[in-house]
């Protein structure tokens, strides 16, 4: 897709936004500033994306504090949608439609000049040509995911807002999305996608956005807070042939910081994860002891963001 020049000057402003329902509070005085580039929205389910990304499309009015697409409010302003692509995670097709019919709804209530070239360019973005003309039910959830996008991107907007975009997507789907994606992000979009999956970072989003409970938990690039979620107290349960043998061992080593013993089985506590991993078998062999389990405790999403909360 190329991007027209009203991208120059792209920007998603956030001040201080909070967004409440009664007692329960889904975003906490969140604040951030985007221009060209794709950041990524990461956090686990429940934490308060997708309510972002809806506030940020002008969905949901702000219970504090400010949200602005290109200098304007996006509550209340429908002219931002000449300038907003939207993925939503939930299906929002018709099964009756053909792909290009649905992707030529969007292009003629966005008004566009020249409906049937833009269809047919923003089908092209996403490698759809040759089904394009197939029911939409009867496409497989990758391929619905990307005619999304395909509805998303034909108006050309500035900014683009996907909600766990790759859901469903194969590899090969998915390293062509992140193409896409990356070259509309150098020719000056905004791109802000939600995703649980750290890895779903790695080759796509330079900046990114932790959001935890509503809070903004951390933000920087790929590898600072890849470093944040990794260089942390880890927490493993280990079974032995001879428990107390091999947790005499261990506590020589500086990758542990901890040890309980407990029935059948012993916690530690690993002071740097890696370091533990390499050392842990050299040392059991080392003292005649058998391995029969390693099971890091504490490696569920919901631990690594609370965890980022805490610090």
């Amino acid at each position: 897709m190329s991007v027209p020049d009203s991208t120059e000057g792209a920007r998603i402003l956030v001040r201080n936004a909070s967004k409440w329902y009664g007692n329960v509070v889904a975003v906490n005085d969140i604040s951030f500033d985007l221009r060209a580039g794709v950041t990524g929205l990461l956090g686990p389910n429940g934490a308060g994306k997708t309510t972002l990304l809806r506030l940020i499309a002008g969905f949901l009015e702000p219970s504090s504090g400010t949200v602005e697409v290109n200098g304007q409010r996006s509550w209340r302003h429908p002219k931002i949608y000449r300038e907003v692509g939207i993925v939503p995670e939930r299906e929002t097709l018709f099964p009756f439609l053909t792909g290009r019919e649905f992707v030529r709804m969007n292009a003629v209530l966005h008004e566009l000049p020249f409906v049937d070239a833009a269809t047919e360019q923003a089908i092209e973005a996403v490698d759809l040509v040759d089904r394009q003309d197939e029911r939409i039910g009867t496409y497989s959830k990758g391929m619905r995911q990307r005619i999304k996008v395909a509805g998303a991107l034909v108006h050309d907007p500035s900014v683009l807002l996907l909600d766990e975009p790759f859901n469903g997507m194969d590899p090969t789907q998915r390293l062509k999305m992140i193409d896409l994606l990356r070259e509309d992000a150098a020719r000056g979009r905004v791109i802000v996608f939600s995703t649980h999956i750290l890895e779903e970072l790695h080759h796509l989003a330079e900046e990114v956005l932790v959001v935890v409970s509503g809070r903004l938990a951390a933000s920087g690039n790929f590898r600072e807070i890849r470093r944040l979620m990794t260089d942390r107290p880890h927490t493993f349960t280990v079974r032995a042939t001879d428990n107390r043998r091999l947790a005499a061992a261990l506590m020589s080593d500086d990758s542990v910081s901890g040890i309980q013993l407990q029935d059948g089985h012993m916690v530690i506590q690993a002071s740097d994860r890696g370091a533990f991993a390499t050392a842990l078998p050299g040392i059991a062999k080392a003292q005649d002891v058998g391995l029969r389990e390693v099971i890091p405790a504490d490696e569920s999403l919901e631990s690594v963001f609370n965890y980022l909360v805490e610090s």
